[in-house]
């Protein structure tokens, strides 16, 4: 439960005013600095299809998923979102991810592969939308926000102002309303001061930080990790089970089938701030560690990864003599639902 401010908090420099916007308003984060790696060539989407989680080879232009990149043992590296083009793939990665992707995938290039990778990064930038109001907001750009949503498999419009194409994504990599724009890097200030001319507010990436350890969204160096697997960190919905095989697969079929997921990844509220990685107990007994920590005005936040046979919403935990209790974050999910057919 987000807490109300008074008159006197309620400034545009108040981070946390700016942090509640984004669940009664909209807000805009520059994500110039995540990667933008392109892939073309004519099996470019076997070639994606074959490297991360997710079903690529049957995705159209003008869709979109998000996608786990896992090494041989079913240990991520990455969560990414797939831009599926008419002639290309752009793939956006996180920021501590981008050379190391890039430099992998090479590495599963053979010479009959018709497949090329290229870094273009610095040639765009990225912005995140985020709120109810993101839709009402951009109703003059005239896309089609009808069903917008926080739906894992979506779609984007490309539009074409004053000659610069505009990707606009019903995605932002939350479980929160509201989209993501691509753009040229030399159109970005142009976009940006247009968002804020329809009542956009800007917003700094310790907001993002915020709102993804609130919502749950593992991110690399702290959640995702060579020590952890995708089950474990609630990214099931960006794994297809029925897809062939594909690196680190062999793993995740086990896993899955035979209940083998031993920790699972949770929100957690904690009394006070607490570095990370720490460990975290139940009656002395060691239970899982903190791998994300953050204060949200007068409240203190995290993420850890708990034993599976303990945890649960409204666990009672400590954590470096601190007291925490566990919660449900809606980003997340601990298991695999065989109904959704898309599984995306």
């Amino acid at each position: 439960m987000l807490q109300k401010l008074d008159s006197s908090q309620k400034d545009f420099n108040n981070e946390y005013y700016v942090f509640q916007e984004a669940y009664s308003n909209a807000i805009v984060i520059d994500m110039s600095h995540w990667g933008l790696l392109k892939i073309t060539g004519e099996d470019r989407l076997k070639f994606l299809h074959n490297l991360s989680t997710n079903n690529i080879k049957d995705l159209k232009p003008k869709q979109l998923c998000e996608t786990i990149f896992i090494n041989s043992i079913g240990r991520t590296l990455d969560l990414a979102t797939a831009y599926i083009m008419e002639n290309e793939i752009l793939l956006l990665v996180s920021p501590n991810r981008r050379s190391l992707l890039l430099d992998w995938m090479e590495r599963y290039i053979f010479p009959m592969d018709k497949v090329q990778l290229v870094d273009i990064s610095h040639e765009n930038a990225v912005f995140s939308l985020v709120g109810p109001q993101v839709a009402q907001k951009l109703q003059k750009w005239n896309c089609d926000f009808k069903n917008i949503s926080n739906s894992r498999l979506d779609v984007y419009s490309i539009l074409n102002i004053k000659n610069n194409r505009i990707i606009v994504a019903l995605n932002n990599g939350l479980a929160l309303p509201g989209c993501t724009i691509i753009t040229s890097k030399n159109y970005a200030k142009t976009i940006l001061k247009e968002l804020i001319g329809c009542n956009f507010l800007p917003a700094s990436n310790n907001v993002w930080e915020k709102l993804r350890i609130r919502q749950g969204r593992p991110f690399p160096n702290n959640e995702l990790t060579e020590t952890y697997n995708p089950l474990e960190a609630g990214l099931w919905s960006k794994i297809s089970f029925e897809k062939g095989c594909y690196i680190g697969q062999e793993t995740i079929a086990r896993l899955n089938t035979y209940h083998g997921v031993k920790q699972y990844l949770w929100g957690i509220k904690l009394s006070q701030l607490i570095n990370v990685p720490n460990p975290i107990y139940v009656n002395g007994d060691k239970v899982g560690v903190l791998t994300s920590c953050i204060q949200i005005n007068k409240d203190f936040w995290g993420l850890a990864y708990i034993k599976a046979k303990i945890g649960k919403a409204n666990l009672h935990v400590s954590v470096n003599n601190t007291r925490g209790e566990l919660f449900r974050v809606p980003f997340l999910t601990h298991e695999y639902y065989r109904n959704n057919k898309n599984h995306s």
